[in-house]
């Protein structure tokens, strides 16, 4: 039987697109999980609203899809936690780190 490897959602540490529909005071984030595409480390889950949603919690990274990134293990994140910040018109993850 094959060994389970638990892992921990990695949790959105700071966001600082303030337009995003999951964007609270104090650079937060409140998906209850994020994807990061790929190849480029967009933040897949942004986009604008006039309407706030989310949780009340803080979010994390439910699935990383950029394969060069050296915390992608098996589609997820692995680093102890991210920042995601603007980048033209959209959001990226500014933990990205090349293998």
């Amino acid at each position: 039987m094959p060994t389970m490897v638990t892992m921990q959602m990695s949790l959105v540490k700071s966001c600082n697109v303030s337009d995003c529909a999951y964007f609270k005071q104090g650079n937060q984030c409140h998906a209850m999980a994020i994807t990061v595409g790929g190849p480029h480390p967009y933040c897949d889950t942004f986009f604008r609203s006039s309407g706030k949603g989310g949780a009340e919690q803080t979010g994390a990274v439910g699935a990383c899809k950029v394969d060069n990134c050296k915390y992608n293990i098996k589609l997820e994140c692995s680093a102890e936690g991210i920042d995601v910040g603007a980048h033209e018109d959209h959001a990226d993850c500014k933990t990205f780190s090349p293998r």
